[in-house]
């Protein structure tokens, strides 16, 4: 390798770092705005979802922050129509709060990140590191790089590392399936009914808390395609990549029912997928039953 593709790589690992760091720091703001701005903002986001005032606080201070690290060429976002640009050679992808219907009844909610190497929309093959933050009783932060999965807790913006080898559990224990039976299809309802007796029902409302209890314990989780959306609900950029390459990277599988998540790219910026993640025994099985 060159002196300047060197030279390169160091920089977009440094500033893969920095970006990781700059969003655990914001954390305490973020925790703020989740308790200072609980109201409607009568607004709603480009995939048609109304805001809250916490989701465009959180987005706002994200966005400034990320942009203002040296390498950081875009800030893409759940809550804004357009890509944020600057100078740089990375681009940063975010759900700046994941899960804030939540708010209402103070449940879990969290922040989804994906450092691409390209300018979304993109590929999940084009993934450097992703990551999620939960709001829970204690503030932790879950970081896939270089095929690895951390988990740190957060203690003032500051990480403190827990588990330096996150791994999947090798025997399933819970599963959590979005949409509704009313809403699944006939044969996702198939493979659904089978799961749901051996598996223990986890199921919150927030991506991140859900794919916390996968990682922790084992299992799936799945927004599926449904009978009114056979594009699925959640987007396929900011939450469908980001955890796919966190669950591909802690011995598990991803699929959007044919094949990995990591290998498809979103037709638009603000595109959705149906999704499967977890133990790679059971989105097999999904598979080919949706098939």
């Amino acid at each position: 390798m060159s002196k300047s593709l060197n030279t390169s790589a160091s920089e977009s690992e440094q500033t893969v770092a920095q970006v990781i760091d700059t969003i655990a720091a914001t954390t305490p703001d973020v925790r703020h705005a989740i308790a200072e701005y609980r109201g409607q903002s009568n607004s709603v986001n480009p995939s048609g979802d109304d805001q809250l005032a916490a989701d465009l606080r959180a987005d706002e201070l994200f966005e400034q922050r990320v942009l203002d690290i040296d390498g950081v060429a875009t800030y893409a976002s759940e809550e804004r129509a357009e890509v944020e640009t600057t100078d740089g050679r990375l681009h940063v992808a975010m759900d700046p709060l994941d899960g804030s219907s939540n708010l209402e009844p103070n449940s879990g909610m969290g922040t989804i990140f994906g450092v691409y190497s390209e300018r979304p929309p993109t590929a999940g093959t084009n993934l450097l590191a992703s990551g999620f933050v939960i709001y829970g009783p204690i503030t932790s932060m879950v970081v896939a790089r270089g095929g690895q999965v951390r988990e740190y807790i957060l203690e003032d913006g500051d990480k403190r590392l827990v588990d330096d080898d996150v791994t999947l559990p090798e025997e399933p224990t819970v599963f959590g399936f979005g949409g509704g039976v009313d809403s699944w299809t006939e044969d996702f309802e198939s493979v659904a009914e089978e799961i749901r007796y051996e598996l223990k029902l986890r199921y919150g409302g927030a991506m991140v808390a859900d794919i916390n209890q996968v990682l922790t314990y084992g299992g799936v989780f799945s927004y599926p395609k449904l009978q009114s959306r056979p594009e699925g609900k959640l987007r396929h950029q900011f939450e469908g990549h980001p955890m796919a390459y966190i669950v591909e990277s802690a011995g598990g599988r991803s699929s959007d029912g044919e094949r990995s998540l990591l290998e498809t790219a979103p037709d638009e910026l603000h595109s959705r997928t149906p999704l499967y993640l977890g133990n790679a025994d059971l989105i097999e099985r999904v598979e080919s039953n949706v098939n």
